[in-house]
């Protein structure tokens, strides 16, 4: 019988099977996004599959003569993706106004490979600006707008509170997950975590909320002695040979900040009022990317100590995507952060694929250092 965890790893494996049976048994649309702030409840409130599209660790030329070379391995990947065909089974494309590589790959791929549907959602950067809320909420009607006119149905206050509830539950679900990685040694390792957060993006989320109870069922405290208990951060760190190269060398994963990661998940919906309302508030609300981090006092940096400090890390590794500059920008403050609570970090630089011997003789010297 195939396990639940072997059940989400097979959707990881050939994620485009897995929407590509889901569409055909369910009759449906699915939507691509390729920003985390991308409101994903109004998505599935409309009847639509939202899947997060990923890049691909392989050399690609394809995009030389659309985006510049200095943009990052990722959003160069994604536009790739879309290129050649390999998302072709999707029926629309949305993104946030966050990024400006990611724009470029946005509009990129809708010039060149137009879906149906495409819509870009404008997330205040100025999060705690007087207007932001309101601003937001206006994107959101537009936005639902677009939906109802291109699948030629109304999306309701009712199948909104319903995505709502959906979308809170697979979160709670995977906060649950994360608590028990404060455990001495981890009940999960960081790369399986990381596969149940990824396949998150993948899936129906009522589906994925089913397995991950079956995870947890199947789980069982680990027993002997822990190893040196890290904390990963980056932006998009979607490749799992990073985890797997850092816990080969006796590094357990125990908390990230990452998109694929708490970013995507860590806060809920509080359904009070009007469901658009809600849903924005949560936007502006859950934990900042360094684009959305724009106010003076710096809350990545209280953010991810108060994360070091729950899960009892003793080290940090930055993993910075070659070329993404506001990751980059972001490193400085809060590596000063973490040092200034005796919290040692390490930064490194991953490109479209890893340099494994270089990295591993400086992780493996860092782990060692913490011991």
């Amino acid at each position: 019988m195939v396990s639940a965890f072997d059940r989400l790893r097979q959707v990881i494996d050939d994620p485009h099977k897995y929407v590509e049976k889901w569409k055909d048994s369910t009759g449906r649309k699915a939507v691509g996004y390729l920003c985390t702030y991308v409101p994903e409840e109004l998505l599935y409130a409309a009847g639509v599959l939202p899947v997060r599209v990923l890049s691909k660790a392989e050399h690609i030329d394809i995009v030389g003569k659309h985006i510049p070379g200095n943009y990052c391995a990722h959003s160069r990947g994604c536009l790739a993706q879309g290129l050649q065909g390999r998302y072709s089974y999707l029926d629309g494309l949305v993104d946030s106004h966050g990024c400006q590589q990611m724009l470029q790959t946005f509009y990129s791929w809708q010039k060149h490979r137009p879906l149906p549907f495409s819509h870009r959602v404008f997330v205040p950067q100025n999060r705690h600006h007087p207007q932001a809320a309101n601003q937001l909420y206006q994107e959101l009607v537009s936005f639902k707008s677009s939906l109802e006119e291109w699948t030629g149905e109304p999306v309701t206050e009712e199948a909104l509170a319903a995505a709502i509830q959906v979308y809170n539950t697979n979160r709670r679900l995977i906060r649950e997950i994360y608590e028990l990685r404060k455990q001495d040694p981890p009940a999960l390792s960081g790369s399986e975590t990381f596969e149940l957060v990824l396949s998150s993006m993948l899936m129906d989320k009522e589906e994925h909320s089913q397995l991950l109870s079956q995870v947890l069922k199947e789980l069982s405290p680990k027993q002997g002695a822990g190893r040196t208990r890290v904390m990963l951060l980056g932006s998009v760190t979607q490749d799992i040979e990073l985890y797997r190269l850092i816990e080969s060398l006796g590094g357990d994963i125990v908390i990230d900040d990452d998109c694929v990661g708490t970013r995507y998940f860590w806060n809920e919906v509080a359904l009070d009022g009007s469901s658009l309302a809600a849903i924005g508030s949560r936007y502006l609300d859950k934990p900042p990317c360094p684009l959305w981090d724009l106010s003076a006092k710096r809350e990545r940096c209280s953010h991810v100590l108060k994360l070091a400090q729950e899960y009892q890390v003793q080290g940090a590794i930055f993993a910075r995507l070659k070329f993404c500059d506001p990751h980059a920008y972001d490193i400085p403050a809060i590596q000063a952060t973490l040092k200034d609570n005796d919290i040692p970090a390490l930064v490194i630089e991953t490109d479209i694929t890893l340099a494994r011997g270089q990295l591993r003789t400086r992780i493996e010297a860092f782990l060692e250092m913490l011991i």
